[in-house]
């Protein structure tokens, strides 16, 4: 088990007084953490000293304007691959009965696909089924870490850490048809609005076969070998 997880999740959470609180634990999770490239490592060291000294409301503001206004910044991992399309739901619902399976049950204000809640989850999972799970959204993660680096954001760094964690590289095509889609212009309310008027996610059948980012994501967790390649195929 690997609280580096856990520590990364709650870097990703919204800013306020509980995370400014939990600081110097994060900061001892990764300072322990040795499979962190030692330039990651310094870079997470600094935005957990930027997330602790610099003013709540201005880290709350950069943390809208970064997260919750760039819809390609969105931490739900899964809007990435699927969109509000059906396979996202039916992607969800098979997250949700893995999480079950370990004794975690979310809330109903949670996305299992958030990626906080996700670094929760592999948080109490062995290392190898951790980084096998995290690498089916290794191209994801590499996105959003160029995306955050265009930015100059701290933030690349917790992105830069999930990447040198997982079991995969990047597929550097599906990377770039990721970074290719349009920036979102965060101060646009109106084409922020046209763009979450999308159909709303439903976590249940559907007349499709399954869904192949769920299946891979499944077979990992059981320790199954993921088809396509020697040591594993991203999700």
């Amino acid at each position: 088990m690997a609280l580096i997880y856990r520590a990364l999740g709650l870097m990703l959470a919204y800013p306020d007084e509980r995370q400014r609180a939990l600081m110097p634990s994060i900061l001892d999770a990764v300072n322990s953490e040795p499979r962190l490239p030692g330039p990651v490592s310094r870079a997470l060291v600094s935005l957990t000293e930027r997330l602790a000294n610099t003013d709540t409301y201005l880290l709350q503001e950069d943390y809208v304007q970064l997260f919750d206004r760039t819809r390609t910044l969105c931490l739900n991992l899964y809007e990435h691959v699927h969109g509000e399309s059906r396979d996202r739901g039916q992607a969800m619902a098979a997250l949700v009965e893995l999480y079950a399976q370990h004794g975690l049950e979310l809330s109903a204000r949670e996305l299992p696909d958030h990626l906080p809640v996700f670094l929760d989850f592999l948080s109490v999972l062995p290392d190898e089924h951790a980084a096998s799970l995290l690498g089916e959204a290794s191209h994801v993660l590499e996105a959003l870490a160029e995306r955050l680096h265009k930015r100059s954001s701290p933030y690349r760094a917790v992105f830069g850490a999930l990447v040198a964690l997982s079991d995969a590289t990047p597929d550097s095509q599906a990377v770039q048809t990721l970074i290719q889609e349009p920036e979102d212009d965060p101060d646009d309310l109106s084409a922020l609005d046209r763009a979450w008027e999308e159909t709303a996610v439903t976590f249940g059948p559907s007349e499709d076969d399954g869904c192949p980012k769920a299946e891979a994501m499944l077979r990992a967790m059981n320790g199954e070998p993921r088809p396509g390649r020697a040591g594993g195929q991203a999700a």
